[in-house]
């Protein structure tokens, strides 16, 4: 099975393994990361936003390697629900059948300070790297793991999303 990932994050990666091992363990698969635009900025900042940049990615992605399985695109969002900075992200699959399958993950709420950095222009990735004084954290445990304290990660939601996503192409109902 060939599975291509649209990024090059070892959380991403890690994380779309995970969910094809979990729904797939005798399945042998090849993971191919690849960089395609999503087609939204860099920090999506609506639920809109953030869906159609996996949507995107995944496009853009079966345009670029075509022989594939599965396209897998996966897309950070935030968006304000009620005057408060929430997280989240988009997960699409495609299938080589044309069978395509979208799952968003949980939402986190953002502390003030975060929020206040992001209204101010930064990535959240970089804001939480300055408010919680850590380096390059979208590639570890993400705003998830910093905030619970390692109670939960982004590659572990990100994780569950996928296998949400998963379930059209695996479970016999859908079959």
């Amino acid at each position: 099975m060939k599975v291509v990932v649209t990024s090059y994050n070892p959380v991403k990666i890690a994380a779309v393994k995970a969910a094809f091992l979990s729904w797939f363990p005798a399945q042998e698969f090849e993971l191919i990361p690849v960089g395609v635009e999503s087609g939204v900025p860099d920090q999506p900042m609506s639920d809109r936003e953030t869906r159609q940049g996996a949507r995107n990615r995944v496009a853009n992605a079966r345009l670029k390697i075509a022989d594939a399985d599965y396209w897998v695109g996966l897309e950070g969002g935030l968006d304000f629900f009620d005057d408060r900075l929430m997280a989240f992200a988009w997960m699409v699959i495609a299938a080589s059948d044309d069978r395509v399958s979208e799952t968003r993950s949980v939402t986190l709420p953002l502390p003030p300070e975060v929020q206040a950095l992001v209204s101010d222009g930064l990535e959240l990735g970089e804001a939480n790297d300055r408010v919680f004084s850590t380096l390059n954290s979208k590639q570890g445990g993400g705003a998830f793991g910093l905030l619970t304290d390692g109670l939960m990660t982004r590659e572990g939601i990100y994780t569950q999303t996928l296998i949400l996503a998963l379930i059209p192409f695996a479970h016999e109902l859908w079959s």
